[in-house]
């Protein structure tokens, strides 16, 4: 017996006593995760909606994982940059982004992207987009009936501002444009602040958007419509579009999930995926997001990818059809 055989003979029992970290590092990695700091890309500047929830979901992902998780802030490119810079970075769980549906289904339809769904590990939805359709106080309507009525007696004269070409906004009012048979004006502004600050400011007659709500409480502006299934949980008294008898396609809601770069180890995924859902369980965090405009609405990941890709399919049809051509 050589020397060799008589050595494995005495280690093999040793190591069945051993635990599995012992004898498999790759393994051990990922039951020790996270070990150092995880960043949350958000796609957005600071101090929006977006960032609110982004940081929202960072220190509560944080808290219930016992780790630190970081917020960096890059914006750009109407979140091309942040969500391409996540889809390049190290698969191993450290990096992660507070995804905006629309870059997974508006903007594969609008340009070249150096990333797309496949690019990422899908950990989960997180919320929905509330928008509200607000006038200003001195237009002559109450309802969205009234405002379609106004419109079509007043073609190509009524305008609308929003966040940007292609932004949610845009696309919200060039669709009520087509549906209702009306003509109208699209400003683009550089946020939806400013598109917000516009309305107020009379220098717009509407905006579709979530920015707007702080106005509408302090009746500022005079809301017509929810664009989304359910009612504002801020904005109670405000009817739904479809309770206005009116269901177009785009008005279905868009929102935001969470991802991580495309091969991060299932382990680590499937731990994120659950502490997501708990986390958004908690009533203080879905109060939270409410005042970010945004309802909680947690998606598997199976279920977020299958709904993002329904989502870019419908976007694919819809945008040439309300004149948002391709670059």
């Amino acid at each position: 017996m050589t020397e060799v055989v008589q050595r494995s003979r005495l280690l093999a029992p040793l190591a069945v006593l051993l635990p599995a970290w012992a004898v498999s590092p790759g393994a051990w990695g990922q039951e020790a995760w996270p070990t150092r700091p995880v960043r949350m890309v958000v796609p957005f500047p600071p101090g929006g909606s977006s960032d609110i929830l982004g940081r929202l979901v960072a220190d509560r992902l944080g808290r219930a994982l016992e780790a630190s998780f970081v917020v960096e802030n890059k914006a750009g490119a109407t979140t091309q940059i942040g969500t391409e810079h996540v889809a390049a970075a190290p698969p191993d769980g450290y990096t992660l982004l507070l995804g905006a549906a629309s870059s997974f289904t508006v903007l594969p339809n609008l340009r070249k992207l150096g990333y797309s769904l496949d690019s990422f590990e899908a950990i989960g939805g997180v919320a929905d987009y509330v928008a509200v359709m607000a006038v200003r106080k001195s237009l002559p309507v109450t309802s969205v009936r009234e405002f379609i009525d106004h419109a079509k007696k007043n073609p190509g004269k009524l305008s609308f501002g929003s966040a940007g070409e292609a932004s949610a906004g845009h696309v919200y009012g060039a669709t009520l444009a087509r549906d209702a048979g009306i003509e109208l004006l699209h400003v683009p502004f550089r946020g939806s602040a400013d598109a917000a600050n516009a309305l107020v400011a009379g220098e717009v007659d509407f905006v579709i958007d979530g920015a707007i709500t702080p106005m509408v409480k302090a009746e500022r502006v005079r809301p017509l419509a929810t664009f989304y299934q359910a009612r504002h949980p801020e904005l109670p008294q405000v009817p739904t579009l479809a309770e206005e008898g009116l269901r177009i396609e785009s008005s279905r809601g868009s929102g935001w999930g969470v991802l991580a770069p495309k091969g991060t180890p299932a382990p680590v995924v499937a731990k994120l995926s659950g502490a997501l859902r708990s986390v958004l369980t908690q009533k203080e965090v879905q109060d939270a997001l409410v005042r970010a405009n945004s309802i909680a609405a947690w998606q598997p990941p199976q279920a977020f990818r299958t709904a993002l890709a329904a989502d870019e399919r419908m976007y694919a049809q819809l945008l040439p059809a309300i004149g948002v051509r391709r670059n």
